[in-house]
């Protein structure tokens, strides 16, 4: 930014036609730590040279590209705010559609064992051990860095869950879980959208899974069954496009009451099956 003192009006300004005016608004509300109102409000407020230093470093950073959830750090997710950085998946709004539908499947009184496969930033895991304090909640990643972030989103929340490194079930012991949960990774390996927007920064192997983005998907449903109690759930997040397809996995694994659920966008974006 200019050597000149730098105000709000002069800092919303030099970002136009750079990055949304939105985003530029959002980074002023961290940095001064006021709400967006006041933002509008006082243009002629003054930034401290370090805010301004900050500011000018983040308007670079998302100007080419960078994630605001990794610039700022965190991103909400169910009402929470999680940590994230490069090392995990950025959390998304359709995917809190699992925890929904976990909790309508929960018996009155009981303390369900929860395995969530992938964990990432640990936003299904700490989630579902906030909304149902009983349960017993145990997340694997295969990364020890995405690992550390959900640890710490876990104490920072103040949610009791097990952490276990593990290339999904291959490390996670007999106990027989009452539900399984994924978001795992459903993409194409040759999808365009994989050099596109923000996934560009994402870990790859959070978003790709083989030639029809499938290859993760079926691998845990072939072995959900194993680590289910009878009448226990996997629920699995998946494509747009790809719920006929995760349904006839699930069937053909030996689920029942196989069926998918749509977003708020009305997309069929998670599909489960129960142990019979």
């Amino acid at each position: 930014m200019p050597e000149v003192a730098v105000t709000i009006g002069s800092a919303l300004a030099f970002a136009r036609g750079r990055i949304p005016a939105s985003e530029a608004r959002m980074f002023l509300c961290r940095l001064l730590g006021i709400g967006a109102a006041q933002v509008a409000a006082y243009p002629e407020r003054n930034l401290a040279a370090e805010q301004a230093a900050h500011y000018a470093a983040w308007l670079e950073r998302r100007a080419a590209g960078e994630p605001m959830a990794y610039i700022l750090g965190e991103r909400e997710f169910y009402g929470r705010s999680f940590q994230v950085g490069p090392a995990v998946l950025i959390p998304r709004p359709e995917t809190e559609l699992i925890v929904d539908l976990v909790r309508a499947r929960i018996r009155a009184g009981s303390a369900p064992r929860i395995l969530d496969l992938g964990t990432g930033s640990g936003a299904l895991a700490v989630t579902l051990a906030l909304e149902i304090p009983d349960a017993l909640v145990t997340a694997v990643d295969l990364s020890p860095a995405a690992l550390d972030v959900a640890r710490g989103n876990a104490a920072r929340l103040g949610a009791t869950a097990r952490f276990i490194v593990s290339d999904w079930f291959s490390a996670v012991d007999a106990t027989a879980f009452d539900f399984i949960v994924s978001n795992p990774p459903y993409i194409a390996d040759a999808d365009p959208h994989l050099k596109e927007g923000d996934v560009r920064f994402e870990p790859r192997t959070a978003l790709a899974s083989g030639p029809a983005g499938l290859d993760d998907l079926r691998r845990i449903a072939l072995d959900a069954l194993s680590f289910l109690v009878p009448g226990g759930w996997l629920l699995m997040e998946h494509g747009y496009d790809q719920a006929a397809v995760v349904r006839d996995l699930l069937v053909s694994s030996g689920f029942q009451e196989v069926a998918s659920a749509m977003d708020l966008a009305g997309i069929e974006r998670t599909s489960y099956g129960r142990r019979p």
